[in-house]
């Protein structure tokens, strides 16, 4: 039963969405200064890498991070691969079997990018609301996409959060589905447990169904 690391390490090399801190992650003891142990000190945003988006992220009345029931997370998802198109929209979504499954993680060019610079692109696929409102109608739990947001950059309103975080769908953002093939597998995705939190980097995995 193979397993899937889809998760992007985080360092300080990482891109971060335009605006957000800067990661930086500083050795403060070291073994080899003759410290007892290594201990490192770690400052970047709740939007990292690998994360999650709850409700609460962008709706005043949203569920919190800490919140959100552990089942959403964990359980049967399916990898949609999009090929080389520019954006998921309804269009795009009518060519794609995703239809029944409660979570669904897109695979697009994306996740070259990972592999590719550690500069931001302003030009990464994104989710349109159209593609959204299909997902929230059909009982979607969970999206997720491979990059850092699931939004259009330098968008007017963010109205495909809107949509699906105010529908309480959980979105995940910064996968890496660059070696996952794309069908169904079971979802193991745990953010950190932080208070009240708008979001949180998450250890994301997925595991080859028997």
């Amino acid at each position: 039963m193979k397993i899937y690391d889809v998760t992007v390490p985080i360092s300080n090399e990482l891109p971060v969405y335009p605006g957000d801190p800067p990661i930086q992650i500083t050795r403060v003891m070291s073994l080899e200064k003759g410290d007892i142990a290594r201990v490192s000190h770690l400052s970047f945003s709740t939007h990292i890498g690998t994360h999650i988006d709850p409700p609460y992220h962008f709706m005043k009345d949203g569920i919190a991070l800490d919140q959100v029931p552990l089942d959403v997370f964990l359980g049967p998802a399916r990898v949609v691969d999009v090929g080389d198109a520019p954006v998921i929209d309804a269009e795009v979504l009518a060519g794609c079997a995703w239809q029944g499954a409660e979570r669904l993680l897109f695979k697009t060019r994306n996740s070259q990018l990972w592999r590719t610079t550690n500069e931001f692109c302003t030009t990464f696929v994104y989710l349109e609301t159209d593609a959204a409102e299909l997902l929230v109608n059909a009982g979607v739990r969970l999206v997720g996409i491979d990059y850092l947001s699931v939004e259009k950059f330098d968008f007017v309103e963010p109205t495909t959060h809107w949509t699906l975080l105010g529908a309480g769908v959980v979105v995940v953002e910064g996968l890496d589905l660059h070696d996952v093939p794309p069908g169904d597998y079971e979802l193991l995705c745990l953010p950190l447990k932080l208070k009240d939190g708008d979001g949180g980097p998450a250890r994301v995995v997925l595991r080859e169904l028997t």
